[in-house]
């Protein structure tokens, strides 16, 4: 691959994993990067690392560009070890850099790799003078860490944010207007499975960053592609996912056993369309949970529905609902469907296992026993039309 410049002096020196299609449970088809940046001056400054197993990857790039020995500092925006794990190599590669990082980031790094480092801790509003530029630091607790920080490229208006303003992408690309709009839904994903249950800090942050008045020309993450056409176009679209936007998009999640619910499913979707809704039906043996989050996004009603299994819900719907309470979805309203033989349970279980993080729950179920006869389907139907007028 070529060597990638973001600005004069300022390149892209990470590592392409082709491969990967799981990445904490969210399902990566596109594959990932993990991108560091490296910035010449009078010192020259690493940005981040790269999961361990590329390192020899980072190590080629960087090597095209300057020999690694002239490394002079180190920053850890992020301990998780797709971020990090690379650092020890380049200390051994590189010598006694300065490790620039949080408070809790240095702690982080030494329970992690349990070695000396040359630390050097910063706080929100602290710069660094590497030569003709100078980095600035934002810390950034819980996105998604409690060690996360920002640095910007004052000079060059260059924000290097680490985790947020993501994607999961492998390309041969490296910038955002090089791929068109797909990399919205791929944004999209990232923010839903990673970032969501963050969303009132995310609103802070960027307030935060308007008011220090950083002008940002350009938003180089820690994932997938850089964005330097109109940078603003992925702030504002985390702005406005962290507030919950919706339109009159309905989703309709469910499994089934015999095919019971799955035929109350598709009468409560022609309700939902007949009333207007926006709807889509996603089983969940054949979407994977993180692609359903990110459907959930701009949702504004969810209806989950489940047969009835040793007396509880199907242990698909269960996974489903531990890994989105996980990501506490605010701003949606839930209704619960289901159906069940001699005894039920599964609408129950639903409802106690979405209660404790007090999501807006319709009062309202749909229960039926064995198979649906016309008029428990016309019920279904009616079920849908009302959930429209609840959630609309």
């Amino acid at each position: 691959m070529e060597i990638v410049e973001l600005k004069k002096g300022i390149y892209w020196v990470g590592a392409i994993d082709w491969n990967v299609r799981d990445f904490h449970g969210y399902s990566t088809p596109s594959g990932t990067t993990y991108n560091a940046y490296l910035i010449l001056d009078e010192k020259n400054a690493l940005i981040d690392t790269v999961r361990a197993p590329f390192y020899l990857e980072m190590l080629g790039r960087i090597s095209e560009i300057i020999d690694p020995s002239k490394i002079d500092i180190v920053v850890s925006n992020h301990v998780e070890m797709d971020h990090s794990s690379s650092i020890p190599q380049i200390i051994e590669r590189v010598g006694n850099p300065v490790v620039v990082t949080s408070e809790r980031g240095k702690k982080g790094l030494e329970k992690h790799y349990k070695r000396a480092m040359n630390f050097r801790v910063v706080k929100t509003g602290e710069t660094l003078s590497i030569g003709r530029r100078t980095l600035a630091f934002v810390e950034a607790p819980m996105l998604h860490w409690p060690d996360s920080m920002f640095t910007y490229v004052k000079e060059d208006r260059v924000l290097l944010p680490n985790d947020a303003f993501g994607q999961h992408i492998a390309s041969c690309h490296r910038f955002e207007d090089e791929v068109g709009d797909e990399v919205m839904k791929h944004a999209a994903k990232y923010f839903a499975n990673i970032l969501w249950p963050l969303a009132p800090l995310i609103v802070k942050k960027v307030d935060e960053i308007v008011k220090m008045g950083i002008p940002i020309d350009m938003i180089g993450p820690s994932h997938g592609l850089i964005w330097r056409k109109d940078p603003n176009r992925i702030i504002q679209a985390y702005v406005e996912w962290s507030r919950g936007k919706a339109g009159k998009k309905i989703l309709l999640i469910y499994d089934t056993m015999w095919g019971s619910t799955e035929a109350l499913a598709k009468a409560i979707l022609k309700g939902l369309i007949e009333e207007g809704a926006e709807a889509k039906l996603l089983h969940l043996r054949s979407n994977h949970r993180s692609d359903m989050i990110e459907e959930m996004l701009e949702a504004k009603g969810v209806l989950l529905g489940s047969p009835t299994l040793n007396n509880g819900m199907f242990p698909t719907m269960g996974d489903f609902l531990t890994y989105m309470r996980g990501l506490r979805p605010k701003g949606k309203v839930f209704g619960l469907f289901g159906s069940y033989g001699w005894g039920g349970g599964a609408i129950k279980e639903m409802r106690k296992s979405l209660e404790p993080e007090k999501f807006d729950i319709w009062e309202k179920e749909l229960s039926v026993e064995y198979i649906p006869d016309p008029e428990e389907i016309q019920k279904a139907i009616e079920f849908g039309k009302e959930f429209v007028k609840k959630v609309l």
